[in-house]
């Protein structure tokens, strides 16, 4: 699989990052963090980075390795999956995360605040999933 080392690196550890945020902020209970509007909004921007990273990162790999053009942000998941890059399963919940990703930036005042509790103490994982898988396949090829 070919891959730009120092991008995928530096997309990785974005992703990273902001999982770190977000695991902070997961450690709060739920209406303290509900109670803070700074809490909340550095929530959906920390997700907003991480879930940009994971689409960076999948057309990276896309592009690269010349695969089919995504016809969205939620294909480029399915094209990973279609190269086996990833499973089906993890590719089918990141789809889900890049479909939250548009409501969160184009539906932005309809997102319930509870939901991104939820998702940051439930659904985190699926990141941290496709970053540890990635970073496995990446070795194989070295």
């Amino acid at each position: 699989m070919e891959y730009d080392i120092e991008r995928m690196t530096r997309l990785m550890a974005e992703a990273q990052n902001a999982l770190q945020n977000i695991h902070e902020l997961a450690g709060l209970d739920e209406e303290e963090f509900l109670k803070n509007k700074h809490y909340v909004s550095s929530a959906k921007y920390n997700l907003l980075v991480a879930i940009e990273a994971c689409i960076d990162i999948a057309y990276h790999l896309i592009s690269k390795n010349k695969l089919r053009l995504p016809r969205d942000y939620a294909d480029s998941f399915r094209v990973l999956e279609e190269n086996d890059i990833i499973d089906k399963e993890l590719a089918r919940r990141l789809i889900l995360m890049a479909r939250f990703r548009n409501r969160l930036v184009h539906i932005y005042w309809d997102v319930d605040d509870r939901m991104i509790y939820r998702i940051i103490t439930e659904n985190v994982g699926d990141i941290e999933e496709f970053l540890y898988n990635l970073r496995k396949k990446l070795r194989e090829v070295d």
